[in-house]
């Protein structure tokens, strides 16, 4: 049996194939339940108009700009991301990383997490702002690609194909420090007060910082050992705390099950085919994983972090196939693949190749090698499809076991595009009259059978005391046939609303009447459904 924290219950019925046998499922509307932490509704790069319209309670900035970002001069490096250019900020929200992010954010009503750079180095401009190239054609030779828009931009690859190695990396940055970036933190908090004040309140360790030898090889050509990155975090924080004792230090921002596993210097000897005896894992880290020895190592240095972060995408193309729903078998894929997030006996399907479980496994190793009760974060992740069903469905899924597993903070990248099925996901659990009404903050115990075919989420609302059930149909022309039982009977008659999302489309249908602790309905194919019940008294 699977246990969720949402339920299904009313839809309408759908003239499609003709539905299976029932799917029942139970509600312990008696149960105490769990809190569902706010902070899981989140996304980066959200803009003010957007963190309004869905209800989004935190606004990351980061991705690998963030990186190499100069607070003093505004400026970014886009690494590999695009020709490995410094570049001048301008007002576009996805060129916001201080004070800018921090205005939009708090007009939005969101709290900023802010990327602290500590790669050492940051984005450098010429002359009267002007950007600068990391891999100049004019200096380093003909490669294999440029900017059509700044042609002297290399993409630091030679014709031949071979990485162009030893280009000075003052060509487009300039060193930094700790002492440097404390300025800017104290920048920060002058304007915008501490975290206690409403200020900044989580501060970013980087961004993948196992993987600055690709994104950043500009300035950081080797890969990150293990004790470097253990030792700027400890630095960093101290720095931070020095400046705002409440603000909250969040690492190790890792990019996935690579660098969970393996330091940046060990992915990049692993990618060269590198003796091991040369490795992290057997010189620093004691022949132990990347991720449980940094918690070990922050523990013995008296737990600087305050959040344990890593960012996560499922690896079987569902993100990388862009924004479309994909093939019937990737979007069955993309279906599956959210039990990555919490199922021990779902192997992943790709290169991973056997259980992920991020949630369980994430908090294991919290209370296993560091505080127990820390709190947990993937602040990036993306299960792609955006303009589709399909990752309309897999979004509304994945929030809703964010809430039943108990995972404290995320981001969702990036924000999606207005009236996109996703974003309209996610307007129908958290916003979906435009009041601020939504899911409860109170998961329950929802019980379903182990089923691809659907899921369920429940929770208790605290401001009218009403019931909330998320239900997923995620079968691509099959509509769902539903039981839906209650534990406690009715003692007085209530009312049902149901909000439902299909075909690309919310809309809120007409309320019902319900007399019974069974509830007996249908959803459609490709659908997420609201479903509200709150009785006379709520």
């Amino acid at each position: 049996m699977r246990i969720g924290g949402l339920l299904p219950m009313a839809l309408l019925l759908c003239a499609a194939t003709p539905p299976a046998k029932p799917i029942h499922i139970r509600i312990d509307t008696a149960a105490k339940g769990h809190p569902i932490n706010p902070l899981i509704y989140g996304a980066s790069f959200a803009s003010t108009e957007v963190l309004r319209d869905l209800n989004l309670t935190v606004n990351r900035t980061g991705g690998n700009s963030a990186s190499l970002y100069n607070w003093r001069s505004d400026a970014r490096n886009a690494g590999a991301d695009y020709f490995f250019e410094s570049l001048p900020i301008t007002h576009q929200l996805h060129d916001q990383f201080g004070r800018g992010f921090m205005a939009l954010s708090r007009a939005g009503g969101a709290s900023a997490l802010l990327t602290v750079p500590l790669t050492g180095w940051v984005a450098r401009l010429g002359p009267n702002r002007t950007p600068l190239a990391s891999f100049s054609v004019q200096k380093y030779g003909a490669q294999a690609a440029t900017d059509r828009w700044m042609p002297d931009a290399g993409s630091g690859i030679g014709k031949d194909g071979w990485i162009i190695a030893g280009n000075d990396p003052l060509d487009a940055a300039e060193p930094t420090s700790v002492a440097e970036q404390q300025a800017w933190i104290r920048a920060l908090v002058a304007e915008w007060g501490t975290a206690a004040q409403s200020g900044p309140a989580f501060y970013l360790m980087d961004n993948e910082p196992s993987l600055w030898h690709r994104t950043h090889r500009d300035v950081r050509p080797v890969g990150l050992h293990a004790q470097e990155y253990a030792d700027k975090v400890i630095e960093a924080a101290a720095m931070i705390k020095a400046v705002d004792p409440t603000a909250k230090i969040v690492a190790p921002e890792e990019w996935g099950w690579g660098g969970y596993h393996n330091s940046g210097f060990d992915q990049q000897l692993i990618a060269a085919g590198g003796a091991k005896p040369q490795s992290d894992r057997v010189l620093q880290t004691g022949g132990q994983d990347y991720l449980p020895w940094l918690l070990q190592t922050w523990k013995r240095a008296g737990y600087p972090v305050d959040v344990v972060s890593v960012h996560f995408y499922p690896q079987g193309g569902e993100y990388s196939s862009g924004n479309d729903a994909g093939s019937p078998a990737m979007q069955d894929l993309r279906s599956r693949s959210t039990r990555l997030l919490w199922d021990i006996g779902y192997a992943e399907e790709s290169w991973i190749a056997q259980p992920v479980a991020l949630i369980r496994s994430l908090r294991a190793w919290v209370d296993r090698y560091y505080r127990p009760g820390t709190p947990i974060a993937i602040t990036e992740y993306n299960w792609g499809g955006e303009n589709s069903m399909s990752g309309a469905l897999a979004q509304a899924e994945i929030w809703g076991l964010f809430g039943r597993e108990r995972l404290d903070i995320a981001n969702r990248w990036q924000a999606p595009e207005k009236g996109t099925p996703t974003y309209l996901a996610m307007k129908l659990i958290r916003n979906y009259d435009g009041r601020g009404s939504g899911f409860g903050e109170r998961s329950l115990p929802a019980i379903l059978p182990d089923d691809d075919r659907l899921s369920a989420f429940a929770a208790r609302r605290s401001r009218d005391g009403a019931l909330t059930v998320l239900i997923v149909n995620k079968q691509r022309d099959r509509p769902a046939r539903l039981s839906i039982d209650l534990s406690s009977r009715m003692a007085q008659e209530a009312e049902l609303q149901t909000i439902r999302l299909a075909e690309g489309k919310l809309q809120t249908l007409p309320t019902q009447r319900q007399f019974q602790s069974r509830i007996v309905t249908t959803a459609p194919p490709q659908s997420a459904t609201m479903l509200v019940l709150k009785t006379a008294r709520a």
